[in-house]
């Protein structure tokens, strides 16, 4: 089995019963990683993985600490013997080390998983950051918004998303440039 059909057996075992919505999620965020294989290159099946695994820390039957980049990237490394890029991958995605912060669990974070390539960690922010809820394409202002909505402006996503929100913008931007320059404006 090749890393993206292990990728998603593992996330739709973990996430299409128990939470419609979020496998509705990442399956969006797939389709994204998918449409920058122009610029992933050799990256491009890595990505596709962590895209439809970056949250499976939600899943109930993993949710340790609750806070679901952690928890997912401990299951993957834990249980399922996962690529150690794709592990990383889910456990920084989308400026986790900030929520880790408003959580305290940045040390535990930090000296856990490293940080992958900083172009691959801006491709996972752009599909995250791209994709509503229910995996459809949105803008990085108004996933931003949402979510502040969703959890409130005073919940510790809330205040998370509010502090991530220029590096999430200036991601996206970082992406486009990179798709412009390959001739695939997004």
């Amino acid at each position: 089995m090749n890393l993206t059909d292990w990728a998603y057996d593992i996330s739709e075992r973990m996430l299409a019963e128990p939470l419609p919505r979020r496998w509705a999620h990442v399956q969006g965020v797939a389709c994204r990683a998918r449409e920058l294989r122009p610029i992933l290159g050799p990256d491009a099946e890595l990505m596709e993985a962590a895209a439809i695994l970056h949250d499976v820390g939600y899943s109930p039957h993993i949710a340790f600490t609750g806070f679901h980049p952690l928890d997912g990237a401990r299951f993957l490394r834990d249980q399922e013997n996962a690529d150690d890029r794709v592990v990383r991958l889910v456990a920084h995605h989308s400026c986790a080390l900030l929520e880790a912060e408003e959580r305290g669990l940045r040390r535990e974070l930090e000296s856990e998983f490293e940080l992958e390539r900083p172009e691959l960690v801006d491709a996972l922010i752009f599909c995250d950051m791209t994709t509503t809820p229910d995996g459809a394409r949105t803008t990085t202002a108004a996933r931003v918004g949402e979510i502040v909505d969703r959890y409130g402006p005073d919940t510790i996503v809330g205040r998370f998303i509010q502090r991530a929100a220029p590096e999430i913008h200036a991601a996206a931007c970082r992406v486009d440039e990179r798709l412009k320059a390959a001739g695939q404006p997004m």
